[in-house]
């Protein structure tokens, strides 16, 4: 294996599968033709062109167009096409600083391709030899998404109504049981991009990332029962596992990748991918 073997994991699609999402006159998301045939005759407001699923309903309103997609979700479920709901709205906007266009089930995003953000904190610690270490959770075995793998130290999706940064305050104390003045140090250090073709539809994500450093005697406890634990690894362990298996959630191999680059732990003398890697972790979505 090798790093870039991820972002190429994390971008593989074919897009002659899906259809354009277009709500409010925008384009927002893709859905699969499989998909098109369940949401034909689901609700009057749903139209199927030839080249474009388009939800027009009479009140064309962000209210108004929530309405008729969590009726068309709860049909989903219904008929089998989704598992369940999962009980968490997530805003759809063209960019993350554009105005909310409606808002969906977290658990339907992908089965309508829509662009999902979330935040995600590298949890670092530099010993007194100058040596950097990350926090590395494990992932419940009851997970509906990547179970018993391993993960950030904090990580989430975002939810509507809630800014970024109290969002990550926010599972900061669910996850790891970091007190707000000090999850508060963390610093915004840009976002990954990436989107791939997922078993319900597909995934164009962005993660805003951020960086925490930690004393060497904090140690992180999760409080809501999404992590079984922790572990501190040296960041070349982290690298290693990174590069030789697929023991990580599957997005956090690009998070732990940019902080490598950004922290010099992989430079472009060493690593034949650098160039790649740097382009392919900020790809644009389709």
């Amino acid at each position: 294996m090798a790093y870039l073997d991820h972002v190429e994991r994390c971008n593989r699609r074919d897009m002659t599968q899906f259809r354009r999402f277009v709500v409010g006159g925008a384009g927002v998301g893709w859905v699969h033709h499989d998909t098109i045939a369940a949401l034909a005759s689901l609700h009057p407001a749903l139209r199927i062109d030839a080249d474009a699923v388009v939800l027009a309903p009479d009140d064309d309103t962000p209210a108004g167009r929530s309405a008729v997609l969590a009726d068309v979700v709860e049909r989903l479920v219904e008929t089998g096409v989704l598992p369940r709901l999962r009980g968490e709205l997530y805003a759809v906007k063209t960019a993350w600083a554009a105005p909310e266009l409606l808002r969906i089930d977290r658990g339907a995003i992908s089965v309508f391709g829509l662009n999902a953000y979330g935040v995600h904190m590298n949890g670092f610690v530099r010993k007194t030899d100058g040596s950097l270490h990350l926090w590395i959770g494990r992932r419940a075995p009851d997970k509906a998404v990547a179970p018993d793998k391993l993960d950030n130290i904090v990580a989430g999706g975002q939810p509507a109504g809630l800014s970024l940064f109290d969002n990550l305050l926010k599972e900061a104390a669910e996850e790891a049981d970091i007190p707000a003045a000090l999850a508060g140090r963390a610093v915004p250090v840009g976002a990954i991009t990436y989107c791939c073709a997922g078993e319900r539809g597909l995934k164009p994500d962005t993660l805003f990332c951020y960086d925490l450093e930690l004393s060497e005697d904090f140690v992180p406890v999760n409080t809501d029962g999404e992590l079984t634990g922790f572990t501190l690894w040296p960041a070349e362990d982290v690298l290693a596992s990174v590069r030789d298996t697929d023991d990580f959630k599957f997005n956090v191999n690009l998070v732990i990748l940019d902080f490598a680059i950004r922290h010099g732990l992989l430079t472009p003398d060493t690593e034949p991918d650098y160039e790649a890697l740097v382009l392919g972790l900020r790809q644009a979505h389709p």
